[in-house]
């Protein structure tokens, strides 16, 4: 199996020390994931926007690597401030209506760019490679 470097021109652009996503066979391993909007290049601001641009980005990722955030096996969010678990659960439903993926949540003292909220994750692809994972 081969090991691909993912790129999305819809998701922001990653600094020149990691790669968006990379695929091996069937799964595909995103980056952490902070909610810069990529059509600006700036964060945007308020928890539950945080949240929301985030998961917009996995999407465009996991898009580009033949997957979606249907396909998302397992999710790890880090958060700020742990008093925000309840409202990033709120979007994080919201945009997982059917099975959710296993997720681990962990409160950490600080992320890149300042922000409160970063997100990877670990998707199968849409169709798989050699008809297995």
């Amino acid at each position: 199996m081969s090991t691909k470097a993912i790129i999305s021109p819809n998701a922001p652009t990653p600094p020149p020390f990691l790669s968006q996503a990379m695929s091996l066979g069937n799964l595909v391993f995103c980056s952490g994931q902070v909610a810069i909007d990529p059509k600006t290049g700036t964060l945007v601001s308020g928890t539950c926007f945080l949240q929301k641009q985030i998961l917009l980005n996995l999407g465009a990722v996991l898009d580009a690597a033949d997957s979606s955030l249907e396909n998302i096996i397992k999710a790890n969010i880090y958060l700020t401030n742990i008093q925000d678990f309840t409202e990033v659960n709120d979007v994080y439903i919201s945009f997982f209506p059917g099975l959710k993926p296993a997720r681990t949540c962990v409160g950490v003292r600080e992320l890149p760019l300042g922000t409160d909220v970063e997100i990877e994750c670990i998707a199968s692809k849409r169709t798989p490679v050699g008809g297995h994972l």
